[in-house]
């Protein structure tokens, strides 16, 4: 219980957590300008607006709170059970210590200043390519899809819907994150030597510091700040990932980015933000309320993953006993 409640408390007293108290005060204070500023509405109404009771207090809401402790229950017992970063870097370390044409320490001589800025864009940019992957194998893999639909089936945003996620699938990014941790610094500590220290590593949080100051907790809410138009080629703008989470057909696979639209742009899935005011949000139009239950967001994905490997499996039997038929 007691590490229960502490990981509660990390998530919002931690800098490097999404919803820490001091992202979610910016968020508030960076709406209030916006909303007065391009909604010209009083200081008032843009706080009514922001603290919008049938957004906070939906069913779609009140399952975000659910899943969000839930899951950190599920996830004090598998964490132990997953491979680390530090298990990652160890095998990918000695690894290249066997590759004949590489020496350790090949590029020890490298400024420090060079070293922690390579080393923090390195890392950022490899760690934002590798959520847009799995975001974008998230819709197009069915199995992927039964369970990244619970996130998508919120009907109401809130700064805890992303956590609102199948505990299969927050395995699955887990281990996106100690893959692309481990590499990275293996990769830096086998080139660089001990030049790669602590304050490198730190070097690392001053892009995800810069993103969530920026409002980060804005894209799951009903606050559809847009970027200039030439900016969403760069970085994906609250209302573009609120677009992500719109029913329109025209809005299916659209800006699966995390923080970086560069990869949107270049694999063709960028969406230019618009007015999300009238935006309906969910996996249908008409989300029907059992939707939000315990029951769909935890085992329908797991009976619909079940139906699929079946499918596949007889599918595979027809096509081995027709093969075996004709020869």
């Amino acid at each position: 219980m007691i590490e229960f409640f502490s990981t509660i408390i990390e998530h919002f007293s931690d800098p490097r957590k999404r919803v820490f108290l001091g992202y979610l005060f910016l968020s508030i204070f960076i709406a209030l300008f916006w909303l007065q500023k391009k909604k010209n509405l009083s200081f008032k109404n843009a706080l009514i607006y922001i603290f919008n009771k049938r957004i906070i207090f939906s069913k779609s809401s009140q399952s975000d709170f659910k899943i969000f402790f839930i899951n950190r229950i599920f996830l004090i017992f598998v964490s132990p059970l997953l491979i680390t970063q530090l298990a990652i870097a160890t095998i990918i370390y000695h690894y290249l210590h066997s590759i004949s044409w590489l020496e350790f320490g090949m590029f020890v001589q490298t400024q420090k200043f060079v070293i922690v800025t390579t080393f923090t864009t390195f890392i950022f940019v490899l760690d934002d390519f590798s959520k847009f992957i799995i975001h974008r194998w998230m819709h197009q893999w069915p199995i992927l899809w039964s369970l990244h639909k619970v996130h998508h089936s919120a009907t109401t945003l809130t700064p805890l819907t992303i956590y609102r996620t199948h505990p299969l699938e927050g395995i699955i990014f887990t281990l996106r994150g100690s893959f692309t941790q481990g590499i990275s610094i293996s990769s830096f500590v086998f080139f660089f030597g001990n030049n790669v220290d602590l304050y490198t590593v730190i070097g690392v949080n001053v892009f995800v510091f810069s993103f969530n100051v920026a409002g980060a907790n804005l894209r799951h809410s009903h606050i559809g700040i847009r970027y200039w138009r030439w900016l969403e080629y760069i970085i994906i703008s609250p209302a573009q990932h609120q677009l992500h989470h719109s029913v329109a057909e025209k809005h299916y696979d659209k800006n699966f980015g995390a923080t970086l639209a560069i990869w949107d742009w270049i694999f063709g899935s960028l969406n230019h933000s618009e007015d999300t005011d009238k935006l309906i949000l969910g996996v249908t139009e008409n989300e029907p309320l059992e939707t939000h239950g315990l029951y769909n967001l935890y085992v329908i994905p797991l009976i619909d993953i079940f139906q699929i490997m079946s499918i596949k499996r007889n599918a595979l039997f027809n096509y081995c006993g027709n093969k075996t038929k004709k020869q």
